[in-house]
């Protein structure tokens, strides 16, 4: 994730600098650090903090569909998926070892890569113009 995604995030979640260090646990140094892109921000910072705006966007009424109706994931493939299996199919982006294109990723970096260009990700989190 990069410093100016990371800042339009927090502006979407409506909280400031500390209130986003107190929900993330972190400090506020490590928030301005993010956002001036002067340290990366590391997995676990960046996947609590979609998992905060996609339970925002819920909020907003916003219904998801399922990742395995969207891609029309083979039955095969559903069940060895883990966002299949816990019912969670707009939060697989979110969970590890899907099985989106057939094999889990190696890692979150490489998960997020993939996620960020499939139109189940984009469709969740891209605003509506």
């Amino acid at each position: 994730m990069e410093s100016n995604k990371f800042k339009a995030v927090r502006a979407q979640l409506n909280k400031t600098q500390k209130e986003l260090a107190q929900l993330l646990g972190i400090s506020i140094k490590a928030i301005h650090s993010y956002e001036q892109g002067w340290r990366k921000i590391p997995h676990h910072v960046e996947r609590q903090l979609l998992f905060l705006l996609s339970r925002t966007i819920l909020n907003t009424g916003k219904v998801s569909a399922k990742c395995w109706d969207i891609l029309n994931c083979p039955d095969k493939r559903q069940k060895k998926c883990p966002a299949w299996e816990f019912k969670a199919g707009d939060l697989c982006w979110f969970i590890n070892g899907t099985k989106c294109n057939g094999e889990a990723h190696n890692s979150w970096e490489d998960k997020m890569e993939e996620c960020r260009n499939c139109k189940v990700f984009k469709s969740f989190f891209e605003k509506e113009k």
